[in-house]
């Protein structure tokens, strides 16, 4: 069993992950465009007008700090959500497998589990970036104006400031609308329902995708990974900064910088935030906290059986 988590756990970081991370990256991109807002800055310098400046800096602000929490929320929401899907299925896998053998040395040759159920169940995991994306952007571009309303840009940002200005903004969010309303971003609603959408599937099938949905939300929704949520995203947030402290924004943080200066920097984030799992220090600072390798070794251990 212990082989066999651990192969779980290597599947989320070659293969599934990547491949969420890197749509999510394009996506973002794609939603949340700063560029046009920079080269009208640049384009403009010494035409525009204070007023029309003003407001143009105004929206940089906005986005950047969108783009750059959202992005640090989605992969860090991803990489959690990804790995109770795996964690659930693999233990599935394996007790079905001992149940028919009494054995799991030959989980690969048995298909116990719907190939085309489990790849549903997989692709559910793309919710984020193809549905919900356009509804998170805005909800996070709200809670970002929330906390940014009275920062001006000569405003001097230090270290500290921009660590609890994040966490400031990722708390807003989170608590803003429903207890675990963020869930939704993950995983569609009514997947969590017995329903006949899918064409031509057995009752079987369809109860069994139903059933694996049913336990990730219960996951989801649990106090236990909440806990993990919290601590993962202030983990995450904590290093990004120390990291821009030291080597993306000049001269550093610890000592206070104009917000002006320091918007570019953040504009900046999402490409490293948003790195392969593999080049991610981030995901793997994450991956490798004590709570959190306990939190899913005893999601794996603990499955109805």
């Amino acid at each position: 069993m212990k082989a066999h988590f651990e192969s779980i756990q290597m599947i989320v970081d070659s293969t599934t992950l990547p491949h969420a991370i890197q749509y999510l990256s394009i996506r973002i991109s794609e939603e949340i465009d700063v560029s046009d807002v920079m080269d009208r800055l640049d384009k403009g310098k010494g035409m525009l007008s204070s007023p029309e400046k003003l407001q143009l800096w105004d929206e940089l602000k906005i986005l950047s700090f969108t783009r750059m929490v959202l992005s640090l929320w989605s992969v860090t929401m991803l990489s959690l959500y990804i790995r109770v899907q795996v964690n659930i299925l693999g233990r599935h896998l394996y007790v079905d497998t001992a149940r028919a053998l009494g054995s799991s040395h030959i989980l690969e040759e048995l298909d116990l589990i719907d190939r085309d159920d489990e790849q549903k169940f997989f692709s559910s995991a793309d919710f984020l970036v193809t549905n919900a994306l356009p509804s998170l952007i805005s909800d996070m571009q709200g809670a970002v104006e929330e906390v940014l309303k009275g920062k001006q840009l000569k405003d001097v940002i230090t270290t500290r400031v921009l660590q609890e200005t994040v966490m400031r903004v990722l708390e807003v969010f989170m608590s803003t609308g429903s207890p675990h309303h963020w869930v939704d971003y993950l995983m569609m609603p009514q997947d969590t329902k017995l329903s006949g959408t899918t064409s031509g599937s057995s009752d079987e099938t369809v109860s069994k995708f139903h059933q694996l949905m049913v336990e990730t939300r219960e996951v989801l929704i649990n106090t236990e990974f909440t806990n993990i949520v919290e601590i993962s995203l202030k983990c995450f947030t904590d290093a990004l900064v120390e990291e821009m402290e030291t080597q993306t924004v000049a001269g550093g943080l610890a000592t206070g910088k104009p917000l002006a200066k320091v918007l570019p920097h953040i504009e900046k984030t999402m490409n490293v935030i948003t790195a392969e799992p593999s080049k991610n220090r981030f995901l793997q600072i994450i991956r490798d906290l004590p709570e959190v390798k306990l939190f899913f070794t005893l999601l794996y251990a603990s499955m109805p059986q």
